[in-house]
């Protein structure tokens, strides 16, 4: 099965399922939905299937695909999978049935049509389909067109099927959080498009491309920006970085282009935000790693601090706000906001443990955002109202409900033990071996962090039940099948993380050879190094 299309077989089905889903009779919600379920449980299992085949020794990309696309541009069919992509890609298939389950029935508040439920669990399909042709493109062309097309299927899960309300206030705004994350990100798609069209002429100038007509295979660019053979001038360079960077720090997002994701997470349904923040979102940072690092090293160096201080910025900004929210969902969108100003740091501190700590911080995240926004939704969805206020004592009459909550709340602030912790750790000291004061100040956030999740539990589980609370149940079977495998992760990653950092840890040094970034030596001489200074013949006494 050498030559079997593994790449497209794992993006093209979530397509498939959402056509057979669309193709359904109106009649027959409860199939669609369950199409719905068994195709992305397949896409899984591919997924793991790819995880067992491929060889984190080997070639830094596996699987790969080459096929003409359009080659009068350059542009080719072109997918392969490195160590990083591999973990996202299985974050993004390990997420996306428990988001289709989590929300089983959502159409009963996202309205009344005859065909909600097929639209709204093909949209999730179509979402994880552009989402993982993302991760494996290894054509820039190809990146652009899906990194912008996913925004059309996002766009209507949050405009079209937030939850219901006769309230006709609330129904303008899920429109305005629409259209206000569809103009941020398409506003920096086309700065990204102008950089990328930029891009391909330096490629032409320099004969890159098969008749020297340009090029947009990312293997052969980076090969040129790493070689000098761009020809191009630190200026032109710094500006296409630019182009791309801020395209994906609107995805990301990072501080101070953040402001679409809080209205965005809160007009959507649970399920919908969390696809959004744990999985459309990781697309940014990704690029970030990829795109921005390896296709422009020196700028990505010349930048650097002004990033580092963006995302230290944003760390404390979205603890910050986090405490001071009055909503549950929008105190956790801006927990999201804090943890990424971690990744990015991580990311261009450019040491292995800072990027790795960033890809490790990825996956967690997801896992740690998904069950916490998941289990709020459920919370939410019983009492009918979002604000804190409202709670109180929930833990005597949803004990499992709250443990869970208490679990993921824990999480979130990295705790020890738990899965974040470890990628959190890693980025810190990475950063700390090359930008100390970045990496103190971020550190303060552990104690913003504490503070806005205990203080959360306190006003909503402890204490006497509020009026209203009383009738509060606890998970049922489905949402218990959601919730217990995301727990059970957080915990097992959080004591042996070996399984994703042996896929990680390969790709983040091939990056960092590419890039000619190696980790800073030690301030402080090793014990050996040491006693060889004190006694030169090498012997202690």
């Amino acid at each position: 099965m050498k030559d079997f299309p593994w790449l497209t077989t794992l993006w093209l089905a979530p397509v498939i399922g959402a056509v057979v889903v669309l193709a359904l009779p109106a009649a027959q919600r409860l199939l669609a939905r369950w199409v719905a379920l068994v195709v992305s449980i397949a896409v899984l299992a591919f997924a793991v299937v790819l995880a067992v085949r491929f060889e984190p020794g080997g070639e830094q990309y596996q699987f790969v695909e080459d096929h003409e696309w359009i080659p009068a541009f350059g542009a080719g069919y072109t997918v392969g999978v490195d160590g990083i992509a591999l973990v996202l890609v299985l974050l993004t298939t390990a997420l996306v049935p428990l988001l289709i389950l989590a929300g089983w029935h959502d159409e009963r508040e996202v309205g009344s049509g005859r065909r909600v439920s097929h639209t709204y669990v093909a949209l999730t399909l179509l979402v994880e389909a552009m989402v993982l042709i993302s991760f494996v493109s290894l054509d820039i062309l190809l990146f652009y067109v899906f990194f912008e097309a996913m925004l059309i299927p996002m766009y209507f899960l949050i405009g079209g099927f937030g939850p219901r309300s006769a309230n006709v206030e609330l129904r303008q705004q899920r429109s305005r959080a629409a259209v206000k994350f569809l103009l941020y990100n398409l506003f920096g798609g086309l700065i990204m498009l102008a950089a990328v069209i930029g891009l391909y002429v330096v490629t032409a100038r320099n004969g890159l491309g098969a008749d020297s007509a340009g090029t947009f295979d990312f293997r052969t660019v980076v090969a040129a920006a790493n070689s000098g053979q761009l020809g191009a001038a630190p200026a032109v360079l710094n500006a296409l970085f630019l182009g791309f960077m801020f395209a994906f720090a609107v995805k990301a997002p990072l501080w101070p282009l953040h402001t679409w994701l809080p209205d965005a997470a809160v007009a959507a349904t649970p399920s919908s935000a969390v696809l959004m923040m744990a999985v459309v979102d990781k697309v940014g940072t990704f690029g970030m790693l990829r795109y921005c690092l390896m296709l422009f090293p020196d700028a990505s160096s010349t930048y650097a601090p002004l990033v580092i201080t963006l995302a230290v910025i944003g760390i404390i900004y979205g603890a910050l706000l986090a405490i001071g929210q009055t909503d549950v969902m929008r105190l956790i969108a801006y927990t999201s906001i804090s943890h990424f100003g971690f990744i990015i740091l991580g990311i261009f501190a450019m040491t292995s443990q800072g990027q790795t700590g960033a890809t490790l911080y990825m996956v967690n995240h997801g896992i740690s955002t998904a069950a916490l926004f998941l289990i709020a939704g459920f919370l939410v969805s019983r009492r009918g109202t979002r604000l804190i206020a409202d709670f109180g004592g929930v833990q005597k009459v949803a004990p499992v409900l709250a443990g869970s909550f208490f679990i993921a709340g824990l999480a979130t602030l990295s705790l020890p033990g738990l899965a974040p912790f470890i990628s959190e750790f890693l980025v810190l000291v990475g950063t700390f071996s090359r930008y100390q004061f970045a990496a103190v100040v971020a550190t303060g956030a552990l104690v913003l962090a504490a503070l806005y999740v205990l203080w959360l539990y306190q006003r909503m589980m402890t204490g006497p039940v509020k009026e209203g609370n009383e009738h509060i149940y606890d998970l049922v079977p489905r949402e218990l099948a959601v919730v217990v495998p995301l727990i059970a992760a957080l915990l097992f990653f959080g004591v042996y993380p070996k399984p994703i950092l042996d896929f990680i840890n390969p790709a983040v040094s091939q990056t960092l050879t590419t890039i000619g970034k190696h980790d800073p030596e030690p301030a402080v001489p090793t014990l050996p190094e040491a006693g060889k200074a004190e006694h030169p013949g090498g012997v202690h006494k």
